[in-house]
């Protein structure tokens, strides 16, 4: 097939709308289940160049959510732990690589992955299957798809969830084209290969990268790669918890994925591990309640009369003195950024929900400042040299 007709594009009185191949090529998919959209394609394409860079990068099956044309959340498949199980709704046994790979990246921004494009390196499978029919999802794209896999998708949203196979050895052509207000841009296309050897120059003067914190910077790398800018991505463990896109200041990038991740970390307390909800509560009234209840706007679901239809027990309240204590304990956090830190505030905001390590371009006039910033903090810093902007 070399083109595709779709229903409309951006906005639905932007007809007429389609995906093609010029001259006889086919396209490089094809779409199993579902009609998705202009933007579910944008999505789709996007997000398969992350998850698929990161599978070349790491070696690790890699998923990613995606919203509006950046990631919710991206991670690498490591296995779940007790914790993740409960707070990411995972089912209880034994699950795949790919279907963890995809819980921590859903599971790293729930309330922004709600309606989300799901992206997997490796075939999806039942696990992955299972897990995305319960979901608030618009569709999937992988390479492949079990029998099993495919049977379950089907099922979702009355049969008309999106379901599109992607060729893996794909590749585009050297220089892509757009259409801005009639006018045509062109560059090459964005090959960039994001390895360690990216990582090899260490500006502060603690230089201990431990073998997992170059996972977490490539992964921070690579997200960032297929992020709209400017873009800051904050990683854990294999995981993106707090991506930053958009912003028109490195600082306010830096604050929104910062404020991310303390909310993941929150979601972790103690007393929200212990909120009691009442039986049949749907995932999203449960996502959305846990955000209310640690956010400043609590009594918005303590309120008399209210927490009745969510909780089983009212919660005492999490003060703000428990949850700074609580922020003060994250660690080993990994941050990335897409163009040079201007100023050492984005480096004390990182510092603030736990940042270790940082990989960013280097550049600014005030990169001695930015260093030092490092330094008295005793992380470990490197200048990856290379911008990676995406419009």
């Amino acid at each position: 097939m070399t083109e595709l007709e779709l229903k409309y594009g951006c906005n639905p009185n932007q007809k007429p709308a389609r995906i093609f191949m010029k001259g006889d090529a086919n396209l490089p998919l094809e779409v199993l289940n579902g009609k998705p959209g202009y933007i579910n394609f944008m999505d789709a394409l996007n997000s398969w160049q992350l998850v698929k860079a990161l599978k070349k990068s790491t070696g690790l099956p890699a998923a990613a959510s995606f919203k509006h044309v950046s990631p919710a959340g991206a991670a690498l498949g490591r296995p779940l732990s007790d914790v993740e199980r409960h707070i990411y709704f995972a089912p209880e046994g034994e699950l795949s690589p790919i279907a963890c790979a995809y819980i921590r990246a859903r599971g790293a921004d729930r309330l922004c992955s709600f309606g989300d494009w799901a992206a997997l390196s490796d075939v999806c499978d039942a696990d992955t299957a299972r897990f995305l029919a319960l979901e608030v999802s618009d569709g999937v794209i992988a390479p492949g798809y079990t029998d099993e896999a495919l049977e379950i998708l089907k099922t979702k949203r009355k049969g008309g969830y999106n379901v599109v196979k992607i060729a893996p050895n794909y590749t585009p052509a050297p220089i892509e084209r757009r259409s801005i207000f009639g006018i045509i841009f062109e560059q090459g296309y964005n090959d960039l290969a994001i390895d360690e050897n990216m990582l090899e120059n260490i500006v502060t003067a603690n230089k201990d990268l431990p073998e997992n914190a170059k996972h977490d910077m490539l992964l921070s790398l690579i997200t960032l790669k297929y992020t709209q800018s400017n873009s800051v991505c904050y990683v854990k463990d294999g995981m993106t918890i707090g991506v930053g896109a958009g912003q028109q200041s490195r600082i306010h990038c830096t604050r929104l994925a910062g404020n991310k991740a303390d909310i993941w970390w929150l979601r972790q307390h103690p007393k929200v591990l212990g909120l009691k909800f009442v039986d049949g509560i749907r995932r999203p009234d449960r996502d959305n309640a846990i955000d209310l209840y640690i956010s400043d706007e609590h009594d918005d679901v303590l309120a008399e009369g209210v927490w009745q239809n969510t909780f089983k027990v009212r919660p005492d309240i999490l003060t703000e003195q428990e949850k700074k204590d609580w922020i003060a304990q994250m660690s080993g956090v990994t941050v990335g950024s897409d163009a040079f830190f201007p100023f050492g505030d984005n480096v004390e905001r990182a510092f603030k929900s736990g940042a270790k390590y940082i990989a960013q371009p280097g550049g600014s006039i005030r990169d001695d400042q930015v260093i030092a910033t490092a330094d008295k903090h005793d992380m470990v810093m490197t200048f990856t040299g290379m911008r990676l902007f995406h419009h």
